[in-house]
């Protein structure tokens, strides 16, 4: 492409920039593949850095982009949708099509908080076991999460191939089956702690679900934060109106 389109000022260089750049996304560029550099981009379109970096970011705030610091600026694939419903992220990829895969960040005992005693029943002062694991679908990082477990009910869990399910390890090793839950959500700028080994921008949004799983008789196993990448994952939900079942069910989806 020729840098000709952009030449009317300031605003229109960098508008029009940005629509040729997104022509190439889906076509010459794939998604979570890597754009040409800044120093290119303005060689090929005869533009200035500060016109690339104003379309580039754009784009970035459009989330048809995202940046990953050190390496460059890359397209975006389309959000994994999940309807609420209580899964592993190993089955919920899995039956998006995805490869899941995990990378483990620590799994060790420690002193607990006040908050993960009380939602594993746990008495003061009681270690437990913190796991923090990278999960990623099809190679590119999708949610951090860290996990808390009770010793009593899991006693070797750091000995464990964590890298898989951990429903499925709980039920094979423990005899442990996830039944219920408690969930909260909400949204959240990504802090330089939780950017880096998400592969995004500080300040980028972020999905939040703390989640609580117990057995099927109320036994607390489970205490666990994810931070999921806004520009991968939304989630889909089926209202209804209690008061009036008979009522069409309404359906609504929220992404951040």
């Amino acid at each position: 492409m020729s840098g000709t389109a952009a030449t009317d000022g300031r605003v229109l260089k960098h508008a029009r920039l940005r629509a040729l750049l997104l022509e190439q996304v889906g076509s010459t560029w794939q998604a979570h593949a890597a754009i040409p550099s800044e120093r290119e981009l303005m060689a090929a379109h005869g533009v200035s850095r500060a016109t690339v970096r104003e379309a580039i970011g754009r784009l970035v705030e459009e989330q048809v982009l995202y940046r990953v610091h050190g390496r460059g600026t890359f397209v975006a694939g389309p959000r994994v949708q999940s309807t609420l419903h209580l899964a592993s992220f190993t089955q919920d990829m899995r039956r998006r099509g995805l490869q899941p895969s995990t990378i483990l960040r620590s799994a060790r005992l420690e002193r607990s908080t006040a908050e993960v005693r009380t939602a594993l029943a746990l008495d003061s002062g009681a270690p437990a076991w913190r796991v923090e694991r990278l999960r990623l679908a099809g190679g590119v990082p999708m949610a951090l999460e860290v996990a808390w477990y009770s010793p009593a009910v899991l006693p070797d869990l750091g000995d464990q191939d964590l890298t898989g399910s951990l429903y499925a390890l709980l039920g094979e090793a423990y005899g442990v089956r996830i039944e219920r839950a408690e969930q909260t959500a909400w949204a959240e700028a990504a802090d330089v702690a939780l950017a880096e080994p998400l592969g995004v921008d500080a300040g980028a949004p972020l999905l939040v679900f703390r989640r609580t799983s117990a057995t099927g008789d109320g036994r607390a196993v489970e205490h666990v934060t994810s931070w999921y990448r806004g520009d991968r994952y939304q989630v889909h939900m089926s209202l209804t109106d209690r008061l009036h079942p008979t009522r069409t069910p309404v359906s609504g989806s929220s992404a951040r």
